[in-house]
């Protein structure tokens, strides 16, 4: 069969992988090779922009100006899942959804991070208005905020901050699929000089006819013989080379979902569940065969609320911060149950947070500032970082000139992001390197991880 008739049949997968490994016919050398220091950071990257507001909320004074600010929207008081003690000057409570996240935090394993997002220098809402600060562009675009909290600089250099940290660690660091993606968007684990990795849910084990977990099957030979080929051409030399990068992902893929066991947590069937109990299966095989750092970006949701934020329908926030928590809380115990407690840190993020002021359509709008969570055995959880916003429309965190409650963050996406690199093995020498504007803040570390 020719190479052209054997990639119609069933339809190979050609984008299974994103970066480049050697051929591998059997799960590296040894399950066991080394499995001390192994650390994963997991993103979940809450897409559309979820709203902050109504995530985590002040349940002391302030809730009268949450609630006076946002009638249609704000939470009723006595639905908030209480947050154990005070932190960052207020008391705490969480969207009802998020319930599993408040025996998470008040046994110590998540922390909030408050009112953070992008900035290039410190600002307030009226040096915004006066437009005597600069501020990072495009900051109401989803596709270009998403690429912005991930690392875009807004030029030609197109990585993010996870995969420029993963270039910048120590060599002894480095190892095969370390920067995967979960889903199509790869800016997050993109590096200046590297690839990124594809992982699915379900794996890549077949590749039309060819079945990956037996490599000396006549279509396996046939695939690998053709990801082997060699072309005098440009084009085709380059095609060839990433047909040759995706089937040899493929293949450590297959043999590390083949070695996986079943997570020991109740995950539920929807797509994030899937998604994490997959992740949550692989990271112990992963640990065990002597990898050293991986960064993995898992996006889900919809949740662009312009209208309709409330009540019970599948795309509300309510509905889908229902989702979040149990899918989180299972994988952390997952985690826990696989001996990763220590290893295993996931951050959540998104690229906006929404308007206080409510929409027309009884939703809310494009803002900045947002309500981020991070958690994991290595955290110093319990706890609020940074400044929660003020809830007073047209007030000194109000960047809006229409008093719309788009509030400037208190904490930049650098100072989380150099905050969990560091954990993972970033050098602090090299903070400038990944993060150009952390230069600009005079707090580096936000003091969230233990270790």
């Amino acid at each position: 069969m020719n190479r052209r008739n054997f990639l119609k049949a069933g339809g190979i997968p050609l984008l299974a992988g994103l970066g480049g490994v050697s051929l591998l016919s059997g799960l590296e050398s040894s399950l066991a090779a080394d499995s001390g220091d192994y650390k994963a950071l997991v993103c979940l990257f809450l897409s559309g922009g979820n709203d902050g507001h109504n995530t985590l909320i002040p349940t002391d004074a302030a809730y009268t100006d949450y609630s006076n600010a946002r009638p249609i929207l704000a939470l009723p008081k006595d639905s908030l899942i209480r947050l154990d003690g005070n932190s960052a000057g207020h008391s705490f409570g969480l969207h009802p959804g998020l319930s599993p996240l408040a025996t998470l935090y008040n046994k110590k394993r998540l922390a909030w991070i408050a009112n953070a997002g992008l900035l290039i220098v410190p600002s307030t809402g009226e040096q915004v208005i006066n437009r005597s600060v600069p501020i990072p562009p495009f900051l109401q675009s989803h596709s270009d905020a998403t690429a912005l909290q991930q690392g875009w600089d807004g030029d030609a250099d197109v990585s993010g901050w996870a995969g420029r940290t993963l270039e910048q660690l120590p060599s002894g660091f480095s190892n095969r699929l370390r920067a995967v993606t979960m889903s199509n968007n790869r800016t997050f684990v993109l590096g200046r000089r590297s690839s990124v990795s594809f992982m699915s849910p379900n794996g890549a084990r077949y590749w039309g006819r060819a079945d990956l977990a037996q490599p000396q099957s006549y279509w396996s030979q046939s695939l690998n013989n053709m990801a082997r080929s060699q072309f005098a051409n440009q084009y085709e030399a380059e095609y060839a080379r990433t047909f040759n990068e995706s089937v040899s992902e493929s293949t450590i893929l297959t043999q590390v979902f083949l070695a996986a066991k079943p997570p020991a947590a109740n995950f539920g069937s929807d797509e994030l569940a899937n998604k994490l109990s997959a992740l949550a299966s692989v990271l112990p095989v992963f640990k065990s065969m002597g990898y050293k750092r991986q960064i993995f970006l898992v996006e889900w949701g919809g949740f662009d609320t312009h209208y309709g934020q409330r009540g019970n329908d599948s795309r509300t926030q309510d509905a889908q911060l229902d989702i979040v928590g149990r899918a989180v809380a299972a994988f952390d115990q997952a985690n826990i149950a696989a001996g990763m407690d220590l290893n295993v840190t996931t951050l959540m993020m998104s690229e906006f947070g929404r308007t206080l002021r409510p929409a027309s359509g009884a939703g809310s709008d494009h803002a900045w500032g947002n309500n981020w969570f991070v958690m994991g055995g290595a955290v110093a959880g319990g706890q609020v970082i940074g400044q929660l916003s003020s809830y007073i429309l047209g007030g000194v965190d109000d960047a809006d000139p229409g008093r719309g409650g788009r509030m400037v963050p208190s904490t930049s996406t650098d100072q989380v992001g150099a905050t969990v690199m560091q954990w993972l093995g970033l050098p602090s020498s090299q903070f400038n390197t990944v993060f150009p504007n952390l230069v600009n803040f005079p707090k580096k570390n936000l003091n969230f991880m233990l270790s």
